[in-house]
């Protein structure tokens, strides 16, 4: 592709490595599912060599891009919409860290050291064009924007157990706050201005991805289902129900790559409801959790397969 079809790689966007997002988050998944139901295979596993891979081949990919055609790289670390969604390379590695807890522990700590030293790096680079822009406007506002600071939320779910407390709770901190902080700055946008155009609708999912994954960092971080947890755990589980019941309306767009964002806030909620069952012991959350995994299998899969059909038709990797 890159030989070939070097206009192709010019326009190879960092919003692929939302895909990693979702591989991992489905990784995690099915591993606290062979927990819960005690299943003898481990579909997990598999899932993570493939996560693994995909991101070795777009991280080979972008790097080989920047080297070509740093101006191109530049102006996406530029742009209102497509900035947010360059940490999600370092968030994939974080997740990345989290899946490989039950196989290798060094591994794991090497891996979410580099994943939350790249990402604090990129919450800062954010964070300084946020405050000295001279061109985002309101409009430019998404749940995309997210990405980059409430990323921070996911560091103790692998922190901890890696010993590192009080730094977890420091990005714990951090995410939380910009959390609250950008979620009425999206209701405002979403209520008072111009809907999001039809191509970042599949972001209003990221919604469900702070509450949930809060959630599982607030278990990591105190032991114990406490109200707050209680409370990040069912406003993620309203925002699944409120976004199911606008289905038909998701279901009419056109496919295009911010799709993938439908994938790791559906990876988020599936887990923390199964987290939910490990505390509670209801059967209500073990079924629950095993409803919303076969809705994230099935997505998963349907979003590999639109995927690999636009690549086979040149629909993505093309200038906009």
């Amino acid at each position: 592709m890159a030989e070939s079809q070097p206009s192709r790689l010019q326009h190879f966007p960092v919003s692929w490595f939302a895909m990693v997002m979702g591989l991992s988050g489905l990784t995690i998944a099915l591993h606290r599912a062979e927990t819960v139901f005690n299943l003898a295979i481990q579909p997990s596993l598999a899932a993570l060599v493939f996560a693994i891979t995909v991101f070795l081949a777009l991280a080979g990919l972008y790097l080989l891009k920047a080297v070509r055609y740093p101006q191109q790289v530049k102006g996406e670390f530029n742009h209102p919409v497509k900035l947010n969604f360059a940490p999600t390379m370092s968030i994939g590695l974080i997740l990345i860290s989290i899946a490989l807890l039950p196989h290798s522990k060094s591994l794991s700590l090497a891996v979410w050291t580099l994943g939350v030293a790249l990402h604090l790096v990129f919450t800062l680079y954010v964070l300084a064009t946020w405050i000295h822009h001279t061109h985002f406007e309101i409009n430019h506002m998404n749940p995309a924007w997210f990405i980059p600071i409430v990323g921070n939320i996911l560091v103790p779910i692998a922190g901890v157990q890696h010993g590192f407390t009080e730094l977890s709770w420091f990005f714990f901190s951090i995410g939380l706050v910009f959390w609250l902080v950008l979620l009425a700055i999206i209701f405002n946008r979403m209520f008072f201005h111009n809907p999001l155009p039809g191509k970042l609708l599949p972001t209003l999912f990221i919604l469900i991805a702070p509450p949930a994954v809060g959630f599982l960092s607030w278990m990591q971080l105190t032991g114990e289902l406490d109200a707050f947890g209680r409370i990040l755990y069912y406003s993620a589980l309203f925002l699944t129900l409120m976004l199911f019941t606008q289905a038909p309306r998701f279901l009419k767009l056109p496919f295009a790559l911010s799709w993938w964002a439908y994938s790791f806030p559906m990876a988020a909620i599936t887990i923390a409801t199964l987290g939910m069952y490990q505390l509670l012991g209801s059967p209500f959350f073990k079924w629950l959790g095993a409803a919303l995994l076969v809705v994230l299998v099935v997505l998963i899969i349907g979003l590999l397969v639109r995927t690999a059909v636009a690549i086979s038709r040149r629909e993505i990797c093309v200038e906009e």
